[in-house]
């Protein structure tokens, strides 16, 4: 494996460190079950747009999507030696008491760059049916120019067996459902509130008819 990158920029090498350390923790310690994942454009900026119920759910999906991966963390998870190490495998710290514009730039950065970032729409952990989606997704779409591919992380926490609150039972199988990717603008590359609030209803549809998909597929 090779070196984590020294310098705290949103860089590919390091989001594919990240990459190869989520597949071997996050097959050693649950059965993580892909589908989908052909769906994913090769190259190009691609945001992912992942529902969130479980603190796995951006370890998993970096651990098992096609490609690096650069998430928007809350700054709150930068801890002690998780703050350099969060960096150096190129996720993107976020102060969400206002805001981040640095966290925007580094964002953008990584869709110019033709990278994927990956984003929690709903914000913050929550029951991961995309009810309540934040504009910030319409305008990483719009702005960097980027398709969204919905995913759908289905996990089992509502069973017995779970010794951590957020985690499903460890060796459970997880769900991880890639659908198709989709455009969130009008095609006119607007940036106006009322094009990114028209923008975000598109996106929660797409979105939740990919949840429902999802638990259809998955018998979830």
């Amino acid at each position: 494996m090779s070196e984590l990158p020294s310098k705290g920029v949103p860089s590919e090498r390091g989001a594919e460190v990240g990459r190869r350390i989520g597949v071997g923790l996050m097959y050693g310690l649950w059965k993580p079950r892909v589908l989908g994942a052909w769906k994913v454009p090769v190259t190009g900026p691609v945001i992912f747009a992942v529902n969130h119920s479980h603190n796995i759910d951006g370890p998993m999906v970096m651990g098992v999507a096609p490609r690096p991966t650069h998430f928007l963390i809350k700054k709150e998870a930068f801890v002690g030696p998780l703050d350099p190490f969060l960096t150096a495998i190129g996720q993107v710290k976020v102060d969400r008491t206002g805001t981040d514009r640095g966290a925007i730039t580094r964002a953008i950065d990584v869709l110019t760059a033709g990278g994927a970032l990956g984003i929690f729409p709903e914000g913050t952990r929550g029951e991961g049916d995309f009810a309540a989606l934040r504009a910030g997704l319409a305008y990483f779409a719009v702005r960097g120019n980027a398709p969204i591919v919905p995913v759908a992380v289905l996990g089992s926490s509502d069973r017995p067996g779970r010794l951590i609150k957020g985690l499903p039972p460890l060796r459970s199988r997880v769900d991880v459902v890639f659908g198709d990717p989709f455009e969130a603008g009008d095609g006119s590359g607007r940036r106006t509130r009322k094009a990114l609030d028209e923008a975000t209803e598109r996106i929660q549809k797409q979105l939740t008819a990919h949840l429902e998909n999802a638990r259809r597929l998955t018998g979830r």
